[in-house]
């Protein structure tokens, strides 16, 4: 399998980032990739300790990068409008907004709000984080919102009459499964609602990842370790392919790909390892599940009318 490592020196001087998740794995690795190109970055953390740690390790290799940490607990929609309102105070115009934070295969548990904690956090956060910040991508001449799935969505289904599964319906990695195909989900009726807009939306499969997320699941093998689990340095690549550093450089090693979303000129690419995957699983080209995830999706956070779209 050809693995491909972006090598273009295109500068982000400027950019305004807003990246969740990035105290570890690959949101760190990414965070510290766009500082390198001079990105202003703002990092979401739901643990400030951890967050204050991965941000003196980015400093300690980039001295120049320029971060800026809020807590954000992806799983509160209270703490996710907060997130939202700090960025919204502090910059007019937001480039960047990489939705990578996530949870993976955990033990039944809820939400502040008594949703499905998978669902919560994957999903219904970063939806409702994107709709706070659109208002500040549409200011960008060129915006892209990432979000990053898994090759979990390839087997996710949707109940929309019981996303919380509950009535024992509960098993860790289908919660998983079904957060993830959300992600393709939404990125796709995004895009249709952002017809002709500065807006390209992406959802992307990072490949198979040594890190913090899948603590609660089996560790890899030798086996796999090997040939299939990818570092947070490859991990974070086709992010940065996504947001439009897109040259880059080939190279050999077994890895598991996904497929991925239909291509379109401008946006609602579905992307892995660097490259569009042109044929999708029919879950994740359901444009009804999509339009009425969207619309559950409303209701459950509540969204402030302003903001629909």
């Amino acid at each position: 399998m050809i693995l491909r490592k972006v090598t273009s020196g295109r500068r982000l001087d400027g950019k305004v980032v807003v990246i969740t998740g990035a105290n570890t794995g690959i949101g760190k690795e990414t965070a510290y990739l766009l500082s390198l190109r001079g990105a202003k970055i703002y990092i979401g953390c739901r643990d400030i300790k951890k967050g204050e740690t991965a941000i003196q390790e980015i400093k300690a290799r980039n001295p120049d990068s320029n971060l800026t940490l809020f807590k954000l607990d992806l799983s509160s929609l209270k703490s996710v409008r907060f997130f939202a309102n700090q960025i919204k105070n502090a910059e007019k115009t937001v480039d960047l907004l990489i939705n990578n934070a996530g949870v993976m295969a955990c033990p039944p548990s809820v939400s502040a709000e008594g949703y499905e904690l998978q669902l919560a956090t994957n999903h219904l956060g970063h939806f409702l984080l994107t709709l706070h910040l659109l208002p500040l991508m549409k200011r960008s001449k060129s915006a892209r919102i990432v979000n990053v799935s898994s090759c979990a969505h390839l087997v996710g289904q949707i109940d929309l009459d019981n996303i919380n599964l509950k009535h024992n319906a509960y098993d860790p990695f289908k919660a998983y499964a079904q957060s993830k195909l959300c992600n393709v989900l939404f990125t796709r009726e995004l895009a249709k609602r952002l017809p002709g807009s500065n807006i390209n939306a992406y959802a992307l499969h990072p490949g198979i990842i040594d890190t913090e997320i899948a603590r609660h699941g089996k560790p890899a093998n030798g086996f796999m370790k090997r040939y299939l689990v990818l570092n947070a340095f490859m991990g974070s690549q086709t992010t940065l392919y996504c947001i439009g550093v897109q040259s880059f450089l080939a190279y050999h090693k077994y890895r598991f790909t996904v497929c991925h979303k239909k291509v379109a000129q401008r946006s609602v690419k579905k992307l892995s390892n660097c490259r569009r995957v042109k044929h999708m699983v029919s879950n994740a080209r359901d444009d009804t599940t999509a339009r009425r995830l969207w619309e559950l999706s409303v209701d459950l956070v509540n969204l402030e009318t302003e903001l629909k779209i």
